[in-house]
Order: structure tokens, then C-alpha cells, then sequence
């Protein structure tokens, strides 16, 4: 039974086509990230970024290093696009898109790290043996088919997207749809639309929808009689985040994945008329089964775990921020703060206000205002700053924040001395104060 769900031969079709779309949208990502000021602004202007911990030594290259870095990485993508060169291509890409991700979160997005696993499944994948530049240099790399553990594997990842994304909303402030009306708040200047997504109706529409989509696209996508239907609302739905929150590649990336969905043959006749029929239905185990078993089964548990594990952490991550991140909890929660960090020299007894604006941008300052990572990264950097003088200090932080509109709460303790706490990749900080998320009133 396991040999003919993983190891079926079928028509490699869908993973051709969705090469090509895949190489295209990361060029495009890539690309528009120079031509959009997004690299100025984020890995240019800034002093320094807030890395993920224990990444701290990913730093953007100097001067005008993450143009040429990002002009590389596009190039890769119109490689993979071609299929040329392909594992070179894909392998670097994954490597340089991974290392932007873990140098920077003030603009932390969930689909940039599912596009660190997508490119991570295409090294493996033989996305080059057809309809590419290496299957025509070389006519022993063409191939007319694919196992389908590949679909699979696709399919499933998507299923704990989606699925994870949609049990996330079943919380209080999406379901009473307050939180969809602070997301929509920043969008009332956009032409013709702005109004109407102030409305409270809008609001309800969206927030039912966001979760019944979610959780129930995947299965009808493969279920043959709702597959149609499924595609058409995905394009709408796809298309409405494109336009409402502007969220780059992936609504595009999210269509690309549909290919998967459909009959081989079908895929076929659509993008590749020329490309002979491929029956399939073979069964044949490859002698490389159980890595492939081996490791799946190792990266799929630890993609169903990683979400899970806020409720291992005590208090309530909306508050908290810890397991939040790699979590697929897409557009959650509205954080806003402000913060006071007071140096103390422990020898003379001197203390100091720091100036922020010496140190961050703007976009660092709301982030370090709300979230305890960038409040612990901030402290150890001016500890650092501090013991390059001679001076050893404490750090202390003032602190109030806004979750989802509600009036500000005190969020870390005073009295804690920053710059000498450790940081707990998997337990709670005590030094973030105990949740005020019971107050409902909201903005």
C-alpha cells in the first residue's frame, strides 16, 4: 500500500510546469526587492539587523553588497525557470534565500520561510529532466515521469500550511472579527476598495471565509467534483490578499501549487501539447526508499510539531511571542509599544536613556517596541557596545505594549537586568510579564 501511494510512476508534467512558475515568481521576489527599495530599507539603511538568535553573525554585506547579492539570486531564478545548470541553481539559491531569512526578521514574513522549504524540496526533486536546458545538453537526464511521493510531499506541506494556518483563527479576536478590522484599518486609502474594506460586513465576510478557506481548500482541491470550483475561489482568494496586503510572491506561489492537484495528463495538455503522453501506474521502489522514508518522515514530524509547541510554553503566545514564529499563524495580531532602555554603569553607578534613533530605523523601532526577541537582542548589543569601552553595565527596560487594540499593558519586568539574562530557546522568560489579553476593550 505504501509503495503504491509513494512509488508510483505518473506523468511528470505538474513538476515541470511548476519549475518554471517557481523560477520566475523567486526571480520576480528577488528582482522587485531591488526595484522596490525593500533591500534599502531593510538590509541597507540599518546600522545592523536583528538577526535570528544565535545567528547574529548574518549580517548584510557592506555598501551596495545586497544589491549584487539579491541580482545574483534572481539571476538563479531565471536558471531554475530554464533549467539550467539546475541543481547548481537550486541548491545556491536555497543556500543565499535561507541566510536572508535567518539575518533579518523586522520584516519577518511566514512565506518567506515556506519558501526556504518549497526551494529545500526542489533540490531533491528532478525538476530538470524535461523542458529544460540540461535534458536537451544532455538527452539522458529526459524523463517522462516522476514518483509520486513527489506530489505527495507537496500536498502534504500544504496541508500543514493551510490547516495549521485556519486552527490558528479559532481564537477570540478573529472570531468576533476585531482583528480583521485593525488589519484593515492601514487600507482605507486605497482607491476604489478603501471604503469598502472599512465595512463591518466586509469584515465578517472575511474573517468566515479566512477560516472555512483554509481549512477546507486542500481537500477540495483533491477531491475531483470540488476541484474546479476550489481553483476558481483559490484565484480569487489568492488575488484579494495580492491586491489587500500586498504580500509579494505568494499569493502567485500559491496558484503555482495547483498543478499538483490536477490529473498529470491534464497538466500536459495544457503546457506542454508537444510532450508525449506518460500512462503511468507503474510501481517501483527505488533503491534509495528508505532515505526517502527516513528523512520525510523525520522533516514531516517535525513540521506537524513545530506549530504545537506554543502549548508547551506557558502564557498565551499572543502575548508572549514565544512559538509564534514557524507556526503558520498568519496574520494574527496587531502588536504596537513603546519602550525606554536605561544603561546603568554597575562600577560608577551612572545610568543613561538610550536614544533609539542613534541605533534603529523606524520599522526597528516599532518591532523592538513590541517584541521581547528584539528587546533581548537590543540589550546584549548595547552590552556589547558598552564593554568595548571598558564599561560594564546593566540594562534595564521600560516597556508598555498594544495587542490587537487594547489599551497599553506593561509587557517586561523592570527589574530584570537584561543585559545579564540568558535567553531560553525553549522555555518561557520570566521577565516577560503575565498576559492582560482578559481585557477586551478594544481601539
Amino acid at each position: 500500500m505504501l509503495n503504491r501511494f509513494l512509488f508510483t510512476k505518473i506523468n511528470n508534467s505538474p513538476l515541470l510546469i511548476f519549475r518554471i512558475f517557481f523560477g520566475i515568481l523567486v526571480a520576480l521576489e528577488c528582482y522587485g526587492a531591488i526595484v522596490t527599495g525593500w533591500i534599502r530599507r531593510t538590509l541597507v539603511e540599518p546600522q545592523f539587523t536583528f538577526s535570528f538568535i544565535g545567528f547574529e553573525w548574518l549580517q548584510p554585506l557592506p555598501g551596495n553588497g545586497m544589491y549584487f547579492y539579491f541580482f545574483i539570486m534572481g539571476t538563479l531564478g531565471v536558471c531554475i525557470a530554464l533549467g539550467y545548470k539546475y541543481r547548481f541553481s537550486i541548491i545556491s539559491f536555497t543556500i543565499l534565500w535561507t541566510a536572508v531569512y535567518l539575518m533579518q526578521k523586522s520584516s519577518y514574513n511566514n512565506h518567506y520561510y515556506l519558501l526556504i522549504l518549497i526551494s529545500l524540496f526542489m533540490c531533491f526533486f528532478p525538476a530538470h529532466r524535461g523542458y529544460a536546458v540540461d535534458s536537451r545538453q544532455n538527452p539522458l537526464l529526459k524523463c517522462d515521469y516522476m514518483y509520486s511521493y513527489v506530489k505527495w510531499a507537496i500536498v502534504l506541506q500544504l496541508f500543514i500550511v493551510y490547516t495549521y494556518a485556519s486552527i490558528a483563527k479559532l481564537y477570540g479576536d478573529w472570531l468576533d472579527f476585531g482583528i480583521v478590522r485593525i488589519l484593515m484599518l492601514d487600507k482605507a486609502d486605497y482607491p476604489v476598495i478603501g471604503a469598502l474594506l472599512q465595512e463591518a460586513w466586509v469584515h465578517k465576510v472575511v474573517g468566515v471565509f479566512g477560516i472555512l478557506f483554509d481549512f477546507l481548500i486542500i481537500p477540495a482541491l483533491l477531491w475531483k467534483p470540488t476541484r474546479k470550483v476550489a481553483f476558481i475561489i483559490s484565484i480569487f482568494f489568492h488575488l484579494f490578499n495580492s491586491i489587500v496586503f500586498q504580500i509579494g510572491i505568494f499569493p502567485y506561489l500559491s496558484l503555482a501549487f495547483t498543478v499538483f492537484f490536477f490529473e498529470p495528463e491534464v497538466i500536459r495538455k495544457i503546457f506542454f501539447k508537444k510532450k508525449e503522453p506518460y500512462a503511468g501506474g507503474e510501481i517501483q521502489t527505488p533503491s534509495y526508499k528508505n532515505v526517502i522514508l527516513g528523512l520525510g518522515g523525520v522533516y514531516f514530524l517535525i513540521q506537524f510539531a513545530l506549530p504545537l509547541r506554543h502549548h508547551f510554553i506557558k502564557d498565551n503566545v499572543l502575548w508572549t511571542e514565544e512559538g509564534h514564529r514557524l507556526s503558520w499563524r498568519m496574520m494574527l495580531r496587531s502588536r504596537a509599544g513603546n519602550i525606554e532602555f536605561t544603561v546603568l554603569d554597575i562600577k560608577t553607578g551612572v545610568s543613561k536613556i538610550i536614544d533609539l534613533d542613534e541605533y534603529l530605523t523606524k520599522k526597528q523601532k516599532r518591532r523592538i517596541a513590541a517584541y521581547p526577541d528584539f528587546i533581548w537582542q537590543f540589550a546584549q548589543r548595547l552590552k556589547k557596545e558598552y564593554a568595548k569601552k571598558g564599561q560594564e553595565v546593566s540594562i534595564f527596560v521600560n516597556s508598555k505594549i498594544s495587542v490587537n487594540g487594547r489599551p497599553l499593558h506593561t509587557f517586561i519586568d523592570s527589574k530584570v537586568d537584561l543585559a545579564n539574562t540568558p535567553w531560553q530557546y525553549f522555555t518561557h522568560h520570566e521577565w516577560i510579564l503575565p498576559s492582560r489579553l482578559e481585557d477586551k476593550n478594544r481601539l
